[in-house]
């Protein structure tokens, strides 16, 4: 910090002791090191706090760098959904025009006769996928004859011999 040569040290030694007096120099060192350290922690303390706050600032600086890029990339997928939803809504409307077109087709009905029914779509992802779709009844097979029921059976008579179960008692 100053440039105090050795031969400096020792001129300022021999004018302390001279003026000081070699009973108090003791105590007179002491109390110049005690403040030297104290003067030395204080600043050491200066410096921390200034290399916390530059370190404070970076972060403060990466963190708004981090949440721009971060809005930059949630706009982008909000542009890229809404760029996906269009195809899709048009798709669902060609399919629920060639729905009604063919629900029309096959049962050819006047106004009068049909009641008022409302107009069906194809449910958009995450809701009932339960279709109504109307469509001609399928034949029936002809039904099969009913099969017979086994008979029951019977109880044993005195003669028979009783089932027996895996450990060896009559059932």
């Amino acid at each position: 910090m100053f440039d105090v040569s050795l031969t400096e040290l020792m001129v300022i030694g021999v004018v302390a002791l001279i003026v000081i007096g070699p009973e108090r120099l003791p105590k007179v060192a002491r109390t110049v090191g005690h403040l030297l350290g104290r003067a030395q922690r204080y600043v050491n303390d200066v410096k921390s706090d200034i290399q916390r706050e530059i370190e404070l600032d970076e972060l403060r600086k990466f963190k708004s760098e981090m949440e721009d890029a971060a809005q930059g990339v949630q706009s982008s997928l909000n542009e890229t959904q809404a760029s996906l939803q269009e195809p899709v809504q048009q798709f669902r409307a060609e399919l629920d025009e060639v729905a009604r077109a063919a629900s029309g087709k096959a049962e050819p009905e006047t106004a009068a006769d049909a009641p008022a029914e409302p107009a069906r779509t194809i449910a958009p992802p995450g809701q009932n996928h339960n279709l109504d779709l109307d469509l001609p009844p399928a034949a029936e097979p002809a039904p099969a004859a009913a099969p017979q029921p086994a008979p029951a059976p019977s109880a044993p008579e005195a003669g028979e011999a009783k089932p027996v179960s895996p450990s060896g008692t009559p059932t």
